[in-house]
């Protein structure tokens, strides 16, 4: 581990966990700002109609836009509650603490394995990025019906997320770095 102290597991999990969770917010940033212009960019005029008219039909029926992390911590609360559901205001409270809490598990388990794996650390954490992406968006998330299948939607608008996991990878990476040095 060149430049760094001696493997320690405890101190590259904790590493990563610190990685990962300011990773996830670099990650959300990036959506809202350079990730949105490129979806825009990408999006073709008929997918830019099907999905404001998509976003509209669900005003119209007054369905809240709800997304898969969202979704996510009520089925957590759910199981943990004996199946009771989250409210509106309960679920855009839980999405955060559920997008974070994994990115900080995800960087936790980067970091254990990065302490011993110069493998894992290759391509400066865009291996592990798109690793994630693969793992989270394309078979976890549509198999616990948290999105739509993948099958439904066009392959360019995977672009964004996939990007943003290489950003989230990347972020976690250079940043755990500097924990790992300082600990």
């Amino acid at each position: 581990m060149s430049g760094e102290k001696k493997h320690h597991l405890a101190r590259g999990v904790l590493a990563g966990a610190g990685a990962g969770l300011a990773a996830s917010w670099v990650m959300n940033v990036f959506i809202a700002g350079p990730g949105a212009k490129l979806h825009h960019a990408l999006q073709s005029d008929v997918d830019r109609r099907k999905e404001r008219e998509q976003e509209q039909r669900r005003q119209d029926q007054g369905e809240p836009k709800v997304d898969a992390t969202m979704k996510a911590a009520d089925s957590i609360a759910a199981a943990v509650k004996g199946g009771e559901h989250l409210s509106l205001e309960a679920r855009r409270k839980g999405g955060p603490i559920v997008h974070y809490g994994f990115g900080g598990l995800a960087g936790a388990l980067y970091g254990g394995l990065a302490e011993y794996s110069s493998l894992v650390r290759t391509g400066l954490g865009a291996g592990f990025g798109a690793a994630l992406f693969a793992g989270a968006d394309l078979v976890a998330v549509p198999a616990f019906h948290l999105s739509p299948p993948l099958k439904e939607s066009p392959v360019r608008s995977l672009a964004t997320p996939f990007t943003a996991h290489l950003v989230y990878g990347a972020t976690t990476e250079l940043l755990r770095r500097v924990f790992r040095a300082a600990i």
